[in-house]
């Protein structure tokens, strides 16, 4: 893990299942040389998710061949066995589902005894008092602002509540005085991304084909990095 890196206040991670699975070695070279720092690993076990992209032994491949921060989103229904081989594979940030996992602290505290960081993810349905007595624990927060899995309606929108169940999570966290990260996924776009990473209200935003051309891949990861810059340079 990279301290340096996570110490930085917005981050914008290219979703590792967007990119060309045929080609991820040289894509994620592409996603370093366009100056990004992370990449988002989804892992699906095609139950929680209708949809399994990516295999474990890739990531752990993946691992060996590149600098980006590995930062895992565990979409399956029992977690412990992939959380294992996240931290096998050097994965710097694991967030799991708090609606999967039977015991959420203990899972917690275990990612944290392997020096990872560690946090859970949100469908988009799941209220926020789920966090009442976890969220100090909490390195990150995922919420996603579309439903699971691509498979089920097609070209689906962000949640109608989706920004006020944002708001409402930087709510909570200011209030405890944490420096919890707010992840973002579904859909981001750049109009995502500027307005909540210039509010502060969100740190590290998943990006997916909405921001991610794939008849412009290079300029696409450009022009996501220029944002990260400015938005890192107005909250710093």
């Amino acid at each position: 893990m990279n301290e340096k890196i996570w110490a930085k206040s917005c981050h914008i991670s290219p979703s590792m299942i967007t990119l060309d699975m045929c080609n991820l070695e040289q894509q994620c070279r592409m996603v370093e040389k366009a100056g990004l720092e992370m990449i988002h690993v989804d892992i699906l076990d095609g139950h929680f998710s209708p949809s399994m992209p990516l295999g474990l032994d890739t990531v752990k491949q993946l691992r060996k061949k590149t600098n980006l921060e590995f930062e895992a989103h565990v979409m399956v229904t029992d977690p412990q066995f992939f959380i294992d081989e996240l931290i096998e594979a050097g994965a710097s940030q694991i967030v799991f589902h708090i609606e999967t996992c039977d015991h959420v602290d203990g899972m917690l505290n275990y990612i944290h005894s392997k020096g990872i960081r560690a946090g859970v993810a949100l469908k988009p349905a799941t209220p926020l008092y789920e966090l009442e007595y976890i969220l100090d624990k909490c390195d990150a927060v995922l919420l996603m602002l579309i439903n699971p899995g691509f498979a089920q309606v097609k070209g689906e929108a962000q949640t109608a509540y989706s920004a006020k169940k944002i708001h409402d999570l930087h709510e909570m966290i200011t209030a405890r005085g944490l420096d919890t990260r707010v992840i973002l996924d579904g859909r981001i776009s750049p109009e995502n991304i500027s307005t909540y990473g210039m509010s502060g209200e969100a740190d590290i935003f998943v990006a997916g084909s909405t921001c991610i051309k794939k008849d412009d891949q290079t300029g696409s990861l450009k022009r996501l990095k220029a944002m990260e810059d400015e938005i890192n340079s107005k909250r710093s």
